[in-house]
């Protein structure tokens, strides 16, 4: 299977311009998808450089390993949750120089009906990254009591009518089971009434966001990594997974993730174990988003490693051999 023609990465160009991956680094892409950070990692490390690449889809993941090396770039792939990487590169007795999470999906898991992540084509409500995982959408909305269903959609889906969703939800369950992404969306628009008129955005967006994030954990594997990232940052010397002046990078894509990465950043530069690297998250311009809709809500953070007693505390400027990752600011 090859990849995903359609998808396009997004941010790339900043991207690469915080990290400044130089040849012979090792890079790890946590979120590798489809391939397309990868691949750009992996030409800029190249030829001695090596890119792992870490994923729970593994059909992802076997694509993005066919589009580096076709390319001529050297690809690790790690089948797993990047909670795991620190782990496995301790295990392996390396140090990562560049480290990159795009939190958002890869295009074809969203255009395959059968994933359950769309809710403009029928599919099953599964909604599952690693797909041997036990825990399905269908299966969280039949199980959770109307208070927890309350409480998910309010807290990962951030949507002000949760109780009228999550009533409406467990009243026709105990008619019929819901199993399918358009009946799930049918019965959110219902719940909105005639709001839905007036809603910016579809109003089961925020229920499919919430249910995905509850199903794969996601913000409790944001806040994993961001701690196993402070850890490395402040271990630099022993047994740590990050080599000194390691330049960091998340991509997020609803203010969940990037308050979440914005405090842990702000607190390891408050520390002096890591020195920020944007002032602010970076954004899309306008180009982009005529290109790539999908990067409209992304934002780009970044810091670098520094260590304990790091020369450089809170705003500063990556001095490295490749001339380093400058200080960046947000879009005006």
């Amino acid at each position: 299977m090859t990849a995903n023609p359609g998808h396009t990465p997004v941010l790339v160009t900043r991207t690469l311009e915080l990290l400044a991956p130089a040849g012979g680094e090792l890079a790890v892409d946590l979120t590798t998808g489809c391939g397309g950070h990868s691949l750009a990692l992996a030409e800029a490390v190249k030829p001695d450089g090596v890119v792992i690449g870490i994923d729970a889809d593994s059909t992802c993941l076997r694509c993005a390993a066919d589009r580096v090396r076709a390319a001529g770039g050297r690809f690790e792939p790690f089948a797993g949750n990047f909670v795991e990487a620190p782990a496995f590169l301790r295990k392996t007795g390396r140090r990562a120089d560049v480290v990159l999470a795009d939190l958002g999906f890869c295009s074809s898991q969203m255009d395959d009906p059968k994933r359950g992540f769309s809710f403009s084509a029928q599919g099953p409500l599964d909604m599952r990254y690693d797909t041997r995982g036990p825990l399905t959408a269908e299966a969280l909305i039949a199980r959770s009591t109307e208070r927890e269903l309350t409480e998910l959609i309010r807290r990962w889906g951030e949507d002000p009518l949760a109780g009228k969703i999550a009533r409406k939800l467990v009243q026709t369950r105990q008619r019929e089971p819901i199993r399918s992404t358009t009946h799930l969306a049918r019965l959110v628009l219902e719940a909105y009434g005639p709001r839905a008129r007036f809603s910016r955005i579809h109003p089961a967006t925020r229920t499919f966001q919430a249910l995905r994030i509850a199903v794969n954990e996601e913000i409790v594997a944001l806040r994993s990594i961001l701690q196993h990232i402070a850890r490395g940052a402040m271990g630099v010397h022993e047994g740590g997974w990050l080599n000194r002046g390691a330049r960091v990078a998340i991509i997020s894509f609803h203010s969940l993730e990037d308050r979440a990465v914005k405090r842990a950043f702000a607190e390891m530069a408050s520390r002096g174990v890591a020195t920020l690297l944007t002032k602010g998250p970076l954004t899309a311009d306008k180009s982009e988003i005529a290109a790539n809709p999908r990067s409209r809500s992304a934002k780009l953070r970044a810091i670098r490693v520094d260590g304990p007693g790091g020369a450089n505390q809170g705003w500063g400027f990556g001095v490295r051999k490749s001339g380093g990752p400058r200080l960046l600011t947000h879009e005006p």
